[in-house]
């Protein structure tokens, strides 16, 4: 069994001796140690110098004692050292290995911004806090990512499980929180895009194969409370959400990488405040910005060549959030509005029916009818309801067809499948559409204003309390331009923490 330790490269890397005092040319670090199916393997991440000992290098390695080392990656940039420095690796040193290394993780991605006016940070910056744990979880990212691709397959299941338990850990999750605030939000998209990519291609592997089941959801959600604002941000591949129903039979391989190969990227902004009035304290939460994208991982030229097309792919179709306070003592009611609809669309339903027969030397035979109505449908309604002191939110989607129904909950006939006319073919062009071009959903809070109001006790002023922002989210597939009857819907929850000082 492998062992489980957690391997503190950082502390490794910074008792890095003078290089001049160095017995062989490299130095190695386990970072997933042998198992009992492959005892003399172990994927390494060595330290190397150059012939000029003023150079130094850093590879990831699979070191076996039947076979020559195999390299699976290498440092394009090489560090240049003091070789007579006592400690070659001091802190401003190894800020800048750390960002090679973040570098050189950004390079995996498929599906490449343009970013190139974004920087990321200079060694010479101030003092990144938490930097030991930052270090070690960027570079069991970095041996992850490479080990998906480069690994060969006899060590690569046992690293990758490794790796996974290592990066799920809570400290390891604080700290990639860290890095992102310090890369800010484009490089974070493209950093999650970059590892996701890499666990979407693990888990279609491992489906595949039929071997091991990945329990653990690659979900990675963090939550900001400052100046006023709630904020929660989550990324999550779509081929790890749950599949809550599909259609029978699958689809063919083309539309299935289409629908495989995205994440799912939400944000959810609200405001707050805190009233004190005269016998009590109001806390009102007011929506600021509810988004949530359906972002493709690869490149749109290998989505053409290998897909069914970048448009082929899932949409939201519910959102539910439910905002609980998780001490309740001093809490005396909880006022939400009521349920709203975005303004309705009109749209003509138009059928009709028209025939000639004139035979010669016959009196003919002539049939004409005609029937046209015009209706209002809301694609999006939310709803707002109340459990305990829990208020929850719920933007539901609706089939735009007569007797519009929930999304999420049906399935679509097979005539409205095939009818161009149907308010879900080509929904990412159309005037009347319920999505952004992308394919996302924004909701504001200048169409949702409402707000929640908790009413609180007086004797909570001055504490701070504790928020649960819960969430779940449903993303269906039906057909946009492709021609099948495939459909399915997939879910998410996720859960984070946040407080307000109630002042």
């Amino acid at each position: 069994m492998m062992s489980e330790k957690f391997p503190d490269v950082f502390t490794w890397i910074q008792n890095i001796p003078q290089i001049t005092k160095w017995r062989t040319t490299s130095l190695p670090f386990c970072i997933c140690p042998s198992t009992s199916d492959f005892p003399n393997s172990t994927l390494n991440l060595t330290a190397q110098k150059s012939p000029s000992p003023k150079v130094v290098t850093f590879s990831i390695i699979v070191q076996s004692n039947n076979h020559s080392p195999l390299y699976l990656w290498t440092t394009k940039q090489e560090l240049s050292i003091n070789p007579n420095s006592p400690n070659p690796f001091d802190e401003l040193t190894i800020i800048s290995l750390l960002f090679n290394f973040v570098e050189t993780i950004l390079t995996y991605t498929s599906n490449s911004s343009n970013y190139s006016t974004i920087k990321i940070p200079n060694s010479d910056s101030s003092k990144i806090g938490g930097l030991k744990d930052i270090v070690n979880t960027v570079i069991l990212t970095l041996s992850f990512v490479v080990c998906v691709y480069e690994a060969p397959l006899y060590l690569r299941e046992n690293c990758l499980n490794t790796l996974k338990n290592h990066l799920i850990t809570c400290h390891t999750r604080r700290a990639t929180i860290s890095l992102m605030k310090l890369l800010g939000s484009n490089l974070e998209e493209q950093w999650m895009r970059t590892v996701n990519l890499a666990f979407t291609n693990w888990i279609i592997e491992q489906r595949r194969s039929q071997s091991t089941k990945i329990t653990t959801t690659p979900l990675f959600s963090y939550a900001v409370s400052a100046y006023g604002l709630w904020k929660v941000q989550l990324y999550c591949p779509v081929e790890a959400m749950e599949v809550e129903r599909s259609s029978n039979p699958t689809a063919d391989s083309r539309l299935l990488f289409s629908l495989k190969f995205n994440q799912l990227e939400g944000v959810m902004q609200f405001n707050h405040k805190v009233v004190v009035r005269d016998n009590w304290i109001d806390v009102i939460v007011k929506i600021d910005n509810i988004r949530y994208d359906v972002i493709k991982l690869v490149n749109e030229k290998l989505m053409s060549r290998r897909g069914a097309g970048e448009h082929e792919k899932h949409f939201p179709s519910r959102i539910s959030l439910q905002l609980t306070p998780t001490l309740q003592t001093d809490f005396i009611s909880v006022s939400v509005s009521k349920s709203s609809n975005n303004p309705g669309r009109e749209f003509e339903v138009e059928r009709s029916i028209e025939g000639s027969f004139d035979p010669p030397n016959s009196l003919g035979l002539r049939v004409a009818g005609r029937e046209a109505s015009t209706m209002t449908m809301t694609p999006w309604k939310l709803e707002q309801s109340v459990l305990g002191y829990t208020a929850n939110l719920n933007w539901i989607l609706y089939d735009s067809s007569v007797g519009g129904r929930e999304v999420f909950s049906t399935k679509p006939s097979r005539f409205s499948i095939m009818s161009p006319r149907s308010w879900f073919k080509d929904r990412y062009a159309r005037a009347y559409r319920s999505f952004t071009r992308r394919g996302g959903v924004i909701f504001a809070g200048d169409e949702y204003g409402e707000s929640v109001v908790w009413k609180i006790g007086k004797g909570a002023l001055g504490g701070t309390m504790e928020w649960e922002i819960k969430g779940f989210i449903w993303l269906t597939y039906w057909p946009n331009k492709y021609k099948t009857f495939y459909h399915e819907t997939r879910r998410l929850e996720f859960t984070q923490l946040l407080n307000l000082t109630i002042a």
